[in-house]
C-alpha cells in the first residue's frame, strides 16, 4: 500500500502542491471566517440538574441574575451623599435608555444591605443584557460597555459575561503571542536541526497547511454543531505540533534515502513505505485519542475534541500527500542553502555524524541494552515520585482567580466577597414549582437549618413557581458549596411541590459527576484504540498493552506536577498565578487526551524503527538498540519543537492556559527522555522475544489486514510459547509475527 502511494505522489506531485495551494488560500479566506461562527462558553453540561433548573426558571420567572455587575467606588464620598449619588443615578437612566439593557437593580431603587459595602463607600448594580444565549449577550455587552462609566467614581465590571469575555479576549491574546513567539524560534532551532534552511522551513509549511486546513474543515463543523471558540486553542496547538513532528519525521527519512544513493522517486516510495506508515499510524491513533472527548455532553470537551481530530488528520495527511509532493518536486536541493553547525562535522547529507555506530544516541542504546534493570527501577522511581502529588489532588470549577490579578471581574468578585454583607454573587438557586408562594415559607426555614446555609431570601415569585436564593460562607467553586449543594439536593420537597437546585454551586457539582461518569468510557476508547491500532501496525499483543502503561507514567507524572505547582501553590510567585487549593477538571480530561495522543505518537516513531530493523534480522536486542540509535536523535528533536510550541502557552496569563502549558511541556520531556529513551528500550530489551508474540488466530489477523510496508507474505509464526530471552540468548530469532 505504501509502495504505491509513494509512487502515485511522484506521478501526481504538481496537481497535489496545487490543491495544497488552493487549501491555504481557502482557509486563509473562508476558513478565518469560523471566528465570527464560533460560541462561548459551553462548560456545563445541558441534561444535568442545574441546567434544568436554569431553563426553568427562565421559563417560568423570566432570566434571573445578572450579566454584569457594575462596582462603583470612592474614596471621598459615601454612597448616600450626593457626589456619589449623583453619578450613578444618571448612569443608571442612561444604561435604562439602551436596547442592549433589559433591566438594571441597584441599590437607590430599594435598599437592600448585599448592595452597599460595610464602609459605605462602594455600590454595585446588578444588569441584565438583552440577548437569546451567551453569544448575544456577549455583542451586547461590548457595544454597552462605555455607558458604565460613572464620572468622578471608579467603575469596575464582573459577572458571568464580563468574566467571559475578558478570558477570551485574553486567551486570544496568549495564543497570539504565543504563535509570535514559536515561530522564529521553530525556524531556528529546525535550521540547526537539519543544517539548511530549505528543509527546515517544510515543517513549517506543514504547519501551515496544517492550522488552515483544520480552520476550514471547523467552520464546515459549525454549521450543523456548536463549535466553542476554545477549539482554535487545540487547532493551534496540535495542528502546528503534530505537523512539524510529522514533517520533522517524513524529512529526515527522505534524506536518509538520498544520502543512501537513491534517487528522488525512489527516495519518497521509501520514505512512505517506512515513516509514511508511522504518520498514518501515529496519525490515527492520536485523532483517537482526541475523539474521547467527543464521550463528554459539555460543549467545550466536545469542540477540544472536534478541533483536535481535525487539526491531527489535517496535519498528517498533508504529511503523507503535500510533503512528499514537495519533495519529490525539491530532490537533492531539499540540502540547498546549507548552514554550517559545529556538532554535525563529519555529518553526510541526510543523515548525523556517526548516526549508526556512534553518538551520544548510540552510547545510551548500548548502555540500556547493556543494563536494562537499573534503569527500568531508577525510572520507575523517578516518575512514581513525580506522579506522587497526583494522589491528593483536589477538583472545583474556574472561577475569577485564574485571571491575572488586576483583572476587573476578578476584583470585583474579591471585593463583594471581602466588603459586602452576604459576601456573594453566585447564590445556590432552589427552584420550588407547583405550591403557591406563601407555601414555600416552611421549606425555606428548612434549608436556612441545613449546616453551611448563611441566609436564605425569596428571589422571584410567579404564582405556583418561587426561587429561593441561597447563602454560604466561602468561594462558590470550593468543596463547601458543592457539599451544600448536594445537601440541599437531599431535602424532601414540600408536598405536592417540586424543587429543582442549580446556581454556580450546582454547576460546578454536575459537572464533576458527568466527567466522573464519563471518564471510564474515554479511557476505554482511548485505551482499546491504542491496542488495535498499534497490533495492526506491529503484530504483536505486549507492546501495545506496554505503549498504554508507559503512556500512563508520563501522563501520571505530568499530573503530579500539575497538582505540585498549581493546586499547592509551589512557585506561583514565578509563574504569576493564583493558587486555589483545586485543580480544573475540565483541564485535566483535556490533557489526558492530548498527552495520551503524543505519547503514543513518540512510541509509534521509536517502535516503527525497532519492527523494520526486527524484520530485517530478527535480533531483538539489537533491533531495539538500532531503533534507538536511529530515532532518538528524531524523538528528541521533535519534543524540544512541541516544547517551544507549548511554552508560548505556558506564559500566558490566563492560569488554566499556563496549567495546560506547563503540564503538556513536563509530560513531553519526561515521555520523550526518561519513557521512550530508557524505560521502553529496557522493558523491550528484558521481554526479548516476547515483544512480538500474539496467539496464533490474531497473528493472522495481522497478516490479513495488519498495516505493514509492504504487501509481502509475512513470515510463519513461531509457537505462541517462545523462550524468554533471558534463559536463551538470542541470535537473530525468526520472527512470530510478519
Amino acid at each position: 500500500m505504501f509502495d504505491w502511494w509513494g509512487r502515485a505522489v511522484v506521478r501526481a506531485r504538481w496537481a497535489v502542491l496545487a490543491a495544497a495551494v488552493a487549501l491555504m488560500a481557502l482557509g486563509a479566506t473562508w476558513g478565518t471566517g469560523v471566528f465570527g461562527q464560533l460560541s462561548g462558553g459551553g462548560f456545563a453540561d445541558p441534561a444535568s440538574e442545574s441546567s434544568r433548573t436554569a431553563e426553568r426558571i427562565t421559563a417560568e420567572l423570566g432570566r434571573q441574575g445578572a450579566d454584569v455587575i457594575v462596582l462603583w467606588s470612592s474614596d471621598t464620598a459615601t454612597v448616600d451623599q450626593p457626589a456619589f449619588r449623583d453619578p450613578v443615578a444618571g448612569t443608571v437612566a442612561a444604561l435604562r435608555q439602551r436596547p442592549e439593557v433589559t433591566s438594571v437593580t441597584t441599590f437607590y431603587d430599594a435598599p437592600a444591605p448585599h448592595l452597599v459595602s460595610v464602609d459605605r463607600r462602594s455600590t454595585y448594580a446588578l444588569v441584565q443584557l438583552d440577548g437569546v444565549d451567551e453569544d448575544a449577550r456577549a455583542e451586547a455587552f461590548d457595544a454597552v460597555r462605555p455607558a458604565f462609566d460613572a464620572p468622578g467614581l471608579r467603575t469596575e465590571l464582573g459577572g458571568a459575561v464580563a468574566f467571559q469575555r475578558y478570558a477570551t479576549e485574553q486567551t486570544s491574546e496568549d495564543i497570539t503571542r504565543a504563535e509570535l513567539f514559536s515561530m522564529p524560534v521553530l525556524l531556528v532551532l529546525l535550521v540547526l536541526i537539519f543544517g539548511g534552511l530549505v528543509a527546515a522551513t517544510t515543517p513549517l509549511l506543514v504547519g501551515g497547511l496544517a492550522i488552515l486546513g483544520a480552520l476550514v474543515a471547523v467552520r464546515l463543523l459549525s454549521l450543523v454543531t456548536d463549535v466553542s471558540v476554545f477549539a482554535i486553542n487545540v487547532i493551534t496547538l496540535i495542528g502546528l505540533g503534530m505537523a512539524v513532528d510529522y514533517a520533522l519525521f517524513v524529512v529526515s527519512r527522505f534524506r536518509e534515502e538520498l544520502a543512501a544513493g537513491r534517487d528522488t522517486a525512489e527516495a519518497v516510495r521509501r520514505t512512505m513505505a517506512t515513516a509514511g506508515r508511522t504518520v498514518l499510524v501515529s496519525g490515527l491513533t492520536v485523532a483517537l485519542a482526541m475523539a474521547s472527548l467527543l464521550v463528554f455532553p459539555q460543549p467545550f470537551l466536545r469542540s477540544m475534541g472536534l478541533g483536535g481530530m481535525a487539526a491531527v488528520l489535517v496535519a498528517m495527511l498533508a504529511a503523507l500527500t503535500v510533503l512528499p509532493a514537495l519533495l519529490a518536486v525539491l530532490g537533492r536541493r531539499v540540502d540547498a542553502v546549507r548552514v554550517p553547525v559545529p556538532w554535525r562535522r563529519g555529518a553526510g547529507r541526510g543523515r548525523p555524524a556517526q548516526a549508526d555506530t556512534g553518538g551520544a544516541w548510540a552510547r545510551i542504546a548500548r548502555s540500556v541494552m547493556r543494563r536494562p534493570v537499573p534503569y527500568l527501577v531508577g525510572v520507575a522511581l523517578i516518575l512514581g515520585l513525580l506522579a506522587t502529588p497526583f494522589l491528593r489532588a483536589g477538583f472545583g470549577g474556574v472561577d475569577e482567580r485564574v485571571l491575572p490579578a488586576d483583572a476587573g471581574p476578578r476584583v470585583v468578585s474579591e471585593r463583594i466577597a471581602a466588603q459586602f454583607p452576604g459576601g456573594t454573587i453566585a447564590p445556590i438557586d432552589v427552584l420550588v414549582t407547583g405550591v403557591p408562594a406563601d407555601a414555600v415559607g416552611p421549606f425555606a426555614d428548612r434549608i436556612a437549618a441545613v449546616p453551611g446555609v448563611t441566609g436564605v431570601r425569596v428571589a422571584a415569585t410567579n404564582g405556583a413557581s418561587t426561587l429561593l436564593a441561597v447563602a454560604y460562607p466561602g468561594e462558590p467553586t470550593g468543596d463547601a458549596a458543592r457539599d451544600l449543594v448536594r445537601d440541599l439536593r437531599a431535602l424532601p420537597a414540600p408536598d405536592g411541590a417540586r424543587v429543582l437546585v442549580g446556581g454556580r454551586p450546582g454547576v460546578d457539582r454536575d459537572l464533576l459527576d458527568s466527567l466522573g461518569d464519563r471518564l471510564p468510557w474515554m479511557a476505554l476508547l482511548m485505551a482499546g484504540a491504542t491496542l488495535l491500532l498499534l497490533f495492526l501496525a506491529f503484530g504483536s499483543v505486549v507492546l501495545p498493552v506496554k505503549a498504554v502503561l508507559m503512556n500512563l507514567l508520563s501522563i501520571g507524572a505530568s499530573f503530579g506536577v500539575v497538582v505540585w505547582i498549581f493546586q499547592d501553590g509551589h512557585l506561583s510567585g514565578l509563574l504569576g498565578f493564583t493558587p486555589t487549593g483545586f485543580i480544573e477538571p475540565s483541564n485535566v480530561i483535556l490533557m489526558l487526551a492530548v498527552l495520551f495522543g503524543l505519547a503514543t505518537d513518540y512510541e509509534v516513531f521509536l517502535l516503527s524503527r525497532v519492527r523494520e530493523e526486527w524484520d530485517r534480522t530478527g535480533d531483538n536486542t539489537a533491533s531495539v538498540a538500532a531503533g534507538l540509535q536511529r530515532t532518538g536523535r528524531i524523538i528528541t528533536a521533535a519534543a524540544l519543537l512541541l516544547v517551544i510550541v507549548v511554552a508560548g502557552f505556558a506564559t500566558g496569563a490566563m492560569a488554566y492556559i499556563k496549567l495546560i502549558g506547563i503540564g503538556m511541556i513536563v509530560a513531553i520531556v519526561v515521555d520523550a527522555t526518561l519513557v521512550r529513551a530508557l524505560l521502553v528500550p529496557a522493558t523491550m530489551r528484558l521481554l526479548g522475544r516476547w515483544n512480538w508474540w500474539a496467539p496464533g488466530p490474531l497473528g493472522a489477523v495481522y497478516r490479513r489486514f495488519g498495516i505493514r510496508e509492504s504487501d509481502d507474505p509475512a513470515r510463519p509464526a513461531l509457537p505462541d510459547a517462545p523462550e524468554p530471552e533471558a534463559v536463551r540468548p538470542e541470535s537473530r530469532h525468526p520472527a512470530f509475527i510478519g
